[in-house]
């Protein structure tokens, strides 16, 4: 047998050194420390080995084609298989958000949004395509600093697409008011008389500090008189997995357009989606065709068919379990404020609500220390971000801590956990002990995957899985 030639030792030493550190890191965040991100979730094995599965790797671009007779045509061959999960997932979801059309090609919650945008654009300028077209004269949505969304801001994914106000010479955006006894909910009374002065052509729900259920039935009120009506659209990264009759359906509260990221609340890979009821019948197929032709070609052309494939995977499981995932996750946020605050913490919110009605958690801990104080906890073990709160002028000043309960209650966490969880955030952030071992201890009982595929009947599916995957042709 010929000699092989031997890896270069460089190379050798490199990819161990990065191995070593992966699987270091995995077990860390996997099973020493406690994860309180609330954008953040971990997959079932299952949905992260089928993400590394042959699709991974491949392309399955595809459109309607007019002048074949609307026939959707692939670009690639080989593409039967991803071709039945897409349409598998479309219905999936259509399932789980009750609604008659899906579009799952985008690849982040951001792209979903700037997607939307341009496709309203398109729109907005159908009937004259000779002239330049023009953006929206003005959108309506939250504040940043008060927990909107940075997509759906000017120095985001909004910013090629609204205009400049002629007046102000600033962008023609209004943001929503807030209640002076509660800044994390919007004041319906002068968001009707904003609506009135401003005439908003598109208005944004949705953030990334969320308490409350979005005021979508009021809203739908007070627009339906207005000629043309204002597009409503409901951003559900945070909350994709709550969506329900547990929190809020916006859509038949009177949205038009869902868009999301899909692994936050929700079970999945890291990708976005579209949601609306324009279908053919509806005054507004013309936008929805509009925003999906902006999906591809607009804004996708891979569309990473491995998370496309996890994603499928993931809404199984959301169809399966969600509803029992979703009354936990709700009661868990609740018990945790309530601990937090019997442990002398401030906590944000309405005490009448017990703080939260999400998934959210938001703390105060004293002005400009939430770089710190997150940072204590994260040597604890305790992993948070900091945030800034709506009377805080940057985001280098926070003076909060936002935590999600969304991760922890998939593996196993109930109300009397995030109650001894407390205990030992209080003992880091008001005593400035070191508590790391303990949390380690305490997150050693917490590695177990729960909302999914139990485990003796996935791990014959994650052997068939892992068996195909290290039989591939190597290096």
């Amino acid at each position: 047998m010929p000699n092989l030639p031997q890896p270069d030792e460089s190379l050798q030493n490199l990819t161990k050194s990065l191995v070593r550190k992966a699987c270091d890191n995995t077990i860390w965040r996997q099973r020493n420390t406690v994860n309180l991100i609330p954008s953040e979730q971990t997959a079932s094995p299952l949905v992260r080995l089928l993400t590394i599965a042959d699709p991974s790797g491949r392309y399955a671009e595809h459109r309607k084609v007019e002048a074949l007779g609307n026939v959707e045509a692939y670009y690639y061959q080989g593409t039967g298989f991803i071709t039945e999960v897409e349409l598998e997932l479309i219905e999936r979801m259509k399932e789980f958000l009750g609604c008659s059309e899906v579009e799952t090609r985008l690849i982040s919650g951001q792209m979903a949004n700037a997607t939307v945008f341009s496709g309203l654009l398109d729109y907005l300028n159908r009937v004259d395509r000779r002239a330049e077209p023009r953006r929206l004269r003005s959108v309506m949505n939250h504040h940043i600093g008060r927990g909107g969304h940075l997509s759906a801001q000017p120095m985001g994914a909004l910013r090629n697409y609204v205009s400049i106000d002629p007046v102000t010479e600033r962008w023609a955006v209004v943001n929503f008011p807030i209640l002076t006894d509660n800044p994390y909910q919007i004041d319906l009374i002068k968001m009707a008389e904003l609506i009135e002065e401003h005439k908003p052509e598109l208005i944004i729900f949705g953030k990334s500090m969320t308490l409350h259920p979005e005021p979508v039935k009021e809203l739908a009120k007070m627009i339906a008189g207005i000629k043309p009506r204002p597009i409503v659209m409901y951003d559900a990264a945070h909350v994709l997995g709550l969506l329900g009759p547990h929190f809020q359906e916006p859509l038949s509260e009177g949205a038009d357009i869902i868009t999301a990221s899909t692994h936050k609340t929700f079970f999945g890979t890291q990708r976005g989606i579209i949601a609306s009821n324009m279908s053919q019948e509806s005054d507004y197929f013309d936008l929805w065709e509009s925003i999906v032709r902006r999906a591809f070609p607009g804004s996708v052309s891979n569309h990473h068919l491995g998370t496309l494939l996890g994603l499928l995977m993931a809404t199984y499981e959301m169809n399966t379990y969600g509803r029992d995932y979703q009354k936990q996750v709700i009661a868990n946020a609740k018990a945790f404020a309530l601990a937090l605050k019997e442990q002398g913490l401030q906590v944000e919110g309405d005490p009448n609500v017990n703080y939260t009605e999400t998934h959210q958690v938001v703390l105060r801990v004293g002005y400009a220390k939430g770089i710190e104080v997150a940072d204590r906890l994260e040597r604890n073990n305790i992993i948070v971000n900091y945030q800034a709160l709506p009377d805080d002028e940057a985001f280098t000043a926070s003076s909060g801590l936002r935590t999600g309960v969304q991760e922890m209650t998939r593996f196993g966490m109930k109300e009397a956990d995030f109650k001894e969880l407390a205990e030992y955030m209080a003992v880091v952030i008001l005593r400035e002990k070191d508590v790391s071992q303990q949390v380690s201890r305490f997150r050693e009982r917490f590695t177990k995957m729960r909302y999914c595929l139990p485990e003796e009947q996935a791990k014959p599916l994650v052997d068939e899985l892992i068996n195909s995957l290290v039989k591939l042709p190597g290096c």
